[in-house]
């Protein structure tokens, strides 16, 4: 469960105790909306925004690994490939399968969908939140709360979060339970668990990576059993 200081932060922000409430995510990257409706809305962010540590690894990268790759290049045109290239050959079959036919990150990352996000419909309340997404918050995770009368997302200003130590977040949005209603089913297994908002003018968003089990079982619990 949540810790207290979440709990805390909660009582705070809604000024009651929830019903429920989940971290959770835009479980699959948002599909690149029509220009002239990207541009309308502001031309915000469609990724989150990346941490340092990430411009480390690509300093790292650059000065470290592309030698190396340059350096093995050259050994392979003087004296044949190197026993690392030899390796990789080994496991890697033309086209990117691997050899015992499990398909490859390449493969993975080429097949990768991005359907399924919401209904496709960027002028509705879904789509329009999701082209503020990331505006609001560069940090992807968004706390899901429900309460007798309103649904409400908050989020962290920072790009890096703890979801049991965060005490930072604030709502960013919410909506009266009038305009949305919250559906998912109790029992999905862990880690693959969604659930949807499903707005009265017809569009919805499907969220997932649901953070913390046991509020992830309780908060798909009472939303099967509120339905």
């Amino acid at each position: 469960m949540a810790k207290r200081k979440v709990q805390r932060r909660v009582r705070t922000i809604l000024g009651e105790d929830p019903t429920a409430m989940v971290w959770c995510e835009v479980h699959k990257g948002i599909p690149k909306p029509p220009a002239d409706v990207h541009r309308a809305a502001g031309k915000g962010r469609l990724k989150p925004g990346h941490h340092w540590l990430l411009y480390v690894g690509a300093v790292a990268f650059f000065f470290v690994v592309v030698p190396m790759m340059l350096i093995d290049k050259l050994g392979d045109r003087l004296g044949g490939p190197s026993p690392a290239r030899r390796s990789r050959s080994s496991r890697t079959a033309p086209g990117g399968t691997s050899v015992d036919g499990r398909p490859t990150a390449r493969d993975r990352e080429r097949g990768e969908r991005t359907d399924g996000v919401f209904d496709g419909d960027w002028d509705l309340t879904a789509g329009r939140l999701l082209l503020r997404w990331y505006t609001q918050s560069p940090n992807p995770k968004r706390l899901v709360m429900l309460t007798p009368d309103r649904v409400c997302l908050a989020a962290s200003p920072r790009r890096r979060l703890s979801p049991t130590k965060a005490d930072d977040f604030r709502i960013v949005v919410e909506y009266p339970s009038s305009e949305v209603r919250v559906e998912g089913e109790a029992g999905q297994p862990r880690g693959f668990a969604t659930f949807r908002l499903c707005f009265t003018d017809g569009s919805w968003l499907e969220l997932g990576r649901l953070a913390q089990p046991a509020d992830a079982d309780s908060f798909l619990r009472r939303v099967d059993t509120g339905r």
